[in-house]
C-alpha cells in the first residue's frame, strides 16, 4: 500500500491528486495540518512494513522520524521518498530519500506540486497532459505569490475554491477535470461562486484594514492582525498598503497559528517562524502561538491603537509628489515632507524642520509612520495647507 503524507493547503492538495492519478487505489492520501504531521507520520512508522511505500510531501517531518524514516530505508528495506520545497527542510537532503529543491535553475521559486509531479514523470508513474501541466503550473504561480506579478487570477481562484468546498469535493472536481477535459476551467457553478467569493474578501479587507496595529518586534516592524480567514491575500495587501512595515503576522486565537507575510526581498520571515517553532519561506511562513509570541505579537500589542489609513483617492496629494506631501498624526499634528533640489527629502512640522535628513521619499515616510503612525490626509486639507503656507514655502 502506498501512503502520501502532504499538507492540507492547495500545494500540498495538488500533491494528493498527482498521487490519486499516478496510483489510484493503491494510494492512501493523508491531509495534515504543519501541526499534526509529525504525530501522524511517528504513529504510522509504528506499524510500517516494507510493503508499504511512503511519500512525503510539502511539509517537514523533525529530526526524530527522520531517523526512523531513515531507518526504515536503510535497515527494513523500506521506500521512502519526501519531497519538499521550504528552506527550512534544505537541512533533510543529507538522507538518501530526502530532495528538497527550493528554486529551479532559471530562478523561478519551486512548489511541492511541480517537484513532484516532475518525479513523477520522471519515474514513468504518470502522463503528461496539456490541463494536469496548467493545474501544477497555477498551483505553484499561487504557493510562490507569483500569480500575483503576473495578474494570474485564475491560480489564486483555485485556491479559493479548495477552501470554499471540502478537499474531498475538490479532489473529485479535479480529478474528473484532469481525466476527462480536453483544457482545464472552472464550470458555471464554480464561477459563480468564486464571484461571491471575491465579494467577501473585499469586504473582509475593509474591515481588516482599519484593524491593524503596528510596533517593533526584535529588529523590525511589524503589522499586527487578528485573522482567520484569507491570510495570503491579506498579508499582501496589507504589506502593499504598508511598506514601512517590514512583515505582517496575522494572529488566529482559534488555532493558536501566527501566519508571517511581507513584501520585501531584505526580510526573511522564514527566520522570525523559526524562534517560534515554526518555518516556511522567505515571503511566506507560520509559527505556534507560544508563549514567548503571545507576549510579544497579541499582550504588548493589546493597548495599542489600530494604524488610521491614507487617504485612498487622491489626485494631489500624492506619494513623491515634487509640491511636497502632507501627513497628519495624532502625537505631532501635520507633517509636511518636502523635496529638496539635491534629491534629499526634510519634514516639517509646525514651521520648523526636523533634524534628520532623507535620502529618499521613502525613507522620509517610514521615518514618520513609524515614530508617530502618521497617515496621508486627503486633497481636500493638503489644498488648504498649500493655500495657507505657500509663501513660507516657497522661502524654503
Amino acid at each position: 500500500m502506498i501512503h502520501l503524507f502532504t499538507h492540507n493547503d492547495l500545494d500540498g492538495v495538488g500533491c494528493g491528486i498527482l498521487a490519486k492519478l499516478a496510483f489510484n487505489e493503491k494510494v492512501k492520501v493523508h491531509y495534515n495540518s504543519v501541526g499534526s504531521l509529525n504525530y501522524q507520520v511517528a504513529e504510522f512508522m509504528e506499524e510500517a512494513t516494507p510493503r508499504h511505500q511512503i511519500y512525503i510531501t510539502d511539509l517537514s517531518v523533525n529530526e526524530e522520524n527522520a531517523k526512523k524514516l531513515d531507518h526504515f530505508a536503510k535497515q527494513q528495506d523500506g521506500f521512502v521518498q519526501f519531497i519538499d520545497h521550504h528552506k527550512t527542510a534544505i537541512h533533510l537532503n543529507e538522507y538518501s530519500w530526502a530532495s528538497v529543491t527550493v528554486e529551479y535553475e532559471d530562478g523561478r521559486l519551486t512548489s511541492a506540486t511541480s517537484l513532484f509531479y516532475e518525479y513523477l514523470l520522471e519515474q514513468d508513474l504518470i502522463a503528461r497532459t496539456e490541463p494536469l501541466d496548467e493545474v501544477v503550473e497555477l498551483i505553484r504561480q499561487y504557493d510562490t505569490w507569483e500569480w500575483d506579478q503576473n495578474k494570474n487570477t485564475k491560480a489564486k481562484r483555485l485556491n479559493d475554491l479548495l477552501y470554499m468546498i471540502s478537499i474531498d469535493d475538490f479532489e473529485s472536481r479535479m480529478l474528473q477535470k484532469l481525466t476527462s477535459a480536453a483544457k482545464f476551467d472552472f464550470d458555471d457553478f464554480e464561477t459563480q461562486i468564486l464571484d461571491m467569493e471575491e465579494q467577501k474578501l473585499e469586504r473582509y479587507l475593509r474591515k481588516k484594514r482599519r484593524e491593524i496595529i503596528q510596533k517593533p518586534v526584535g529588529d523590525n516592524w511589524v503589522g499586527i492582525v487578528h485573522a482567520e480567514s484569507f491570510l495570503s491575500e491579506l498579508g499582501n495587501v496589507l504589506g502593499k498598503e504598508n511598506p514601512h512595515l517590514d512583515y505582517i503576522a496575522m494572529i488566529n486565537m482559534g488555532s493558536k497559528r501566527i501566519s508571517l507575510r511581507t513584501i520585501h526581498d531584505d526580510v526573511d520571515v522564514s527566520q522570525v517562524a523559526g524562534k517560534f517553532d515554526g518555518g516556511g519561506h522567505a515571503k511566506a511562513s507560520g509559527c505556534s502561538l507560544n508563549e514567548q509570541a503571545y507576549k510579544l505579537f497579541v499582550a504588548e500589542a493589546f493597548p495599542l491603537n489600530p494604524l488610521k489609513q491614507d487617504a485612498p483617492h487622491n489626485v494631489f496629494n500624492v506619494k513623491e509628489s515634487p509640491n511636497g506631501v502632507l501627513y497628519d498624526s495624532k502625537e505631532k499634528g501635520t507633517l509636511f515632507l518636502l523635496p529638496k533640489e539635491d534629491g534629499t527629502w526634510k519634514v516639517e512640522n509646525k514651521e520648523k524642520f526636523l533634524d534628520t535628513t532623507f535620502s529618499s521619499f521613502q525613507e522620509a515616510e517610514t521615518f514618520i509612520k513609524r515614530k508617530y503612525a502618521a497617515w496621508l490626509v486627503k486633497d481636500e486639507e493638503y489644498v488648504n495647507f498649500l493655500v495657507e503656507n505657500i509663501r513660507r514655502l516657497k522661502t524654503n
